[in-house]
């Protein structure tokens, strides 16, 4: 089952509806924040798809900064990580991901791609999709959530 990861629109609708709309086969969306009122729009839009998002520090809204979910066996550290002080490191984001006792922990908030293992958690930030920081083209992520395991790849949105 793909999942598709996405932060950081930041009222870039057009970079938001394409995310949804080249991966309409898939039922799942996880938003990392700073955009939320987009996916409001989208939950418009998409009224079968389910969305599961967090507040980013540019939203004003009352959706959580940090939550976790669970998806096919999977328990999953969804945050925007201003709060953690991602910036600047993830140990804070690593000691909340053990306590919650998830496998992934998904992050954005740094406008930068991330993939990484580390202390057996898997940390992802799909990177930003209207306004990257990392010198790459606007992105996403894929989570491909298999009884074998589960694969992430980074996506450009091109």
């Amino acid at each position: 089952m793909r999942v598709v990861v996405f932060s950081d629109t930041h009222g870039n609708m057009a970079a938001a509806d394409k995310i949804v709309s080249d991966n309409i086969s898939c039922d799942h969306f996880i938003f990392l924040g700073d955009g939320i009122n987009d996916v409001e729009i989208l939950r418009s839009k998409y009224p079968d798809k389910s969305f599961f998002c967090v507040a980013g520090n540019c939203d004003k809204c009352s959706a959580p900064t940090s939550m976790v979910i669970e998806l096919f066996n999977t328990r999953i550290l969804l945050t925007h990580g201003h709060l953690l002080g991602i910036s600047e490191g993830t140990d804070e984001l690593v000691k909340l991901a053990k306590k919650e006792k998830v496998a992934f922990a998904l992050f954005g908030h740094t406008h930068k791609r991330y993939y990484k293992q580390e202390h057996g958690i898997y940390l992802l930030n799909p990177g930003s999709a209207s306004l990257p920081k990392d010198d790459l083209p606007p992105s996403c992520a894929f989570m491909d959530i298999t009884p074998y395991g589960i694969n992430c790849m980074l996506i450009d949105l091109t």
